[in-house]
């Protein structure tokens, strides 16, 4: 698998990055995790506009969702030839009507429908195209799920936003990349069931012998390298920080 950062900065976008965007491919095939603020704009130096086979919603916040409205108007409205067809895409229950309502002026109701196939989340474990995929709820103030993808031996989980969870680590249990989020410092916050420190994240990979740990969703006025810091005294393995743009090899 191929794991390209598209977008990595947390709560809105920074100056080197948009929000929370991944791109997961495999035999051709092109699964996008997340689609934050101006996360379409980077995406087009990875791939085309109509390239994306599904793409997969974590939660239903601005900013690992708000650019699926420009995407619509893309798919909609600007396609060669005529209106694309449509494009499965997996979300918490509700991620059509709030979709419909960010971008508010849709020609009607069910409009956002005759471009996505929305397929509504749950704890489960299920096909994406060559992926087997495992989707857990994690902890966050709206219904927020973490993924752990698998294709011909390989493993990498992404765990979306959350706080600390039992479901996280059981999910990220003896992959080759853990992509986790680590917007908070270790010792300044801590707010239950919102998201995790490097620490956290250090801990969560150390305990399930994770073979590396990527930290992402920082956001720009959380100090980075303190957090790497903090995941390297508490896990043994590799640890970088995403940054927009990265490329992995799973």
């Amino acid at each position: 698998m191929k794991l390209t950062v598209v977008g990595c900065s947390g709560s809105f976008p920074s100056a080197e990055s948009a929000c929370s965007s991944y791109l997961v491919e495999a035999d051709g095939f092109r699964l996008l995790l997340d689609m934050g603020n101006g996360s379409l704009g980077a995406l087009q130096r990875h791939c085309g506009l109509y390239d994306l086979d599904a793409i997969f919603l974590s939660h239903l916040h601005a900013d690992h969702c708000i650019d699926m409205c420009a995407y619509f108007v893309a798919r909609y409205y600007r396609h060669e030839g005529g209106r694309c067809g449509t494009i499965p895409v997996y979300g918490p229950q509700g991620t059509e009507q709030r979709l419909t309502t960010a971008y508010e002026d849709v020609p009607d109701a069910s409009s956002m429908s005759e471009v996505f196939d929305f397929r509504t989340l749950k704890s489960a474990v299920f096909e994406i195209g060559p992926f087997t995929v495992r989707t857990e709820k994690v902890c966050h103030p709206v219904e927020s799920y973490a993924i752990r993808i698998e294709h011909q031996g390989r493993s990498l989980a992404y765990s979306g936003d959350t706080g600390v969870c039992p479901e996280l680590g059981a999910l990220a249990e003896g992959v080759d990349l853990f992509l986790c989020e680590a917007s908070f410092t270790h010792g300044k916050e801590d707010i239950p069931d919102l998201h995790l420190n490097g620490r956290e994240a250090g801990q969560y990979a150390s305990a399930g012998r994770v073979g590396r740990l990527v930290l992402t969703h920082i956001p720009p006025w959380t100090d980075a390298e303190q957090n790497l810091a903090d995941a390297r005294a508490v896990y043994d393995g590799r640890v970088d920080l995403a940054y927009a743009g990265a490329v992995y090899e799973v």
